[in-house]
């Protein structure tokens, strides 16, 4: 096995490349790295101290050599490793469009749902602290819905996903963050946002998914509600 990615697998950054690699055929070897107590010389390999960071043990097997930090980077170089299926669309605006929606979900998304809900009623609970429920519920109801409405109007009546009709990178971070919250026990409110709701159930439907949900049950036991 030529790739390594270190990284926690409940990490919605680390689901995202192995969501990729999962929707290309590709394994890899996940070592569970966790940023709040890396290993020693962690910062050679990932500058910024987060994860999640690749190895190519093609290109390079000791040190920094050969290795990737940066989900976005990670997903590029997997795009180019196995071109086929395509998660980025070959229409240059619609390609420019994914990786904007990627960016989006890696910016905005991760912090409303990562530390208003992921770390107050998951994570937190994990490492034995009482939920903090208060702010997971605040953060549904007064900053999500910014982004569900945004979302929301992202849909074309005719195309099944945010740029097309296949799954790109965009819809793949999207859906990344979006299962930490249906993690919480939270959804999306079908009423609402009926196109992000039928969207979402798509993705959440494809073997990519649906093994690393899976996976994620397993870890979180009875802190997952999904």
């Amino acid at each position: 096995m030529d790739l390594i990615l270190y990284g926690s697998p409940l990490s919605p950054f680390v689901r995202k490349v192995r969501a990729c690699m999962l929707e290309k055929g590709l394994d890899c070897e996940l070592d569970p790295v966790s940023p709040f107590d890396p290993p020693d010389g962690w910062r050679k390999l990932s500058p910024l101290g987060r994860i999640p960071v690749l190895r190519d043990l093609a290109v390079g097997k000791e040190g920094p050599d050969g290795t990737l930090a940066d989900s976005s980077a990670i997903c590029v170089y997997l795009e180019r490793l196995q071109p086929e299926p395509r998660l980025y669309p070959a229409d240059p605006f619609a390609h420019a469009r994914s990786v904007w929606y990627e960016e989006y979900a890696d910016t905005e998304l991760a912090v409303r749902i990562g530390f208003g809900i992921w770390r107050t009623v998951v994570v937190g609970p994990l490492n034995g602290q009482e939920p903090d429920w208060d702010t997971a519920e605040a953060t549904v109801r007064e900053k999500l819905p910014r982004s569900f409405a945004y979302l929301e109007e992202q849909f074309a009546a005719d195309t099944p996903y945010l740029t097309g009709t296949e799954p790109g990178i965009g819809d793949i971070a999207v859906t990344a963050q979006l299962i930490g919250l249906r993690h919480a026990g939270f959804g999306i409110d079908a009423a609402a946002y009926p196109r992000l709701a039928v969207w979402l159930e798509r993705m959440l439907s494809r073997p990519s998914f649906t093994s690393l949900i899976a996976e994620d049950r397993e870890r979180l036991g009875s802190h997952s509600r999904l």
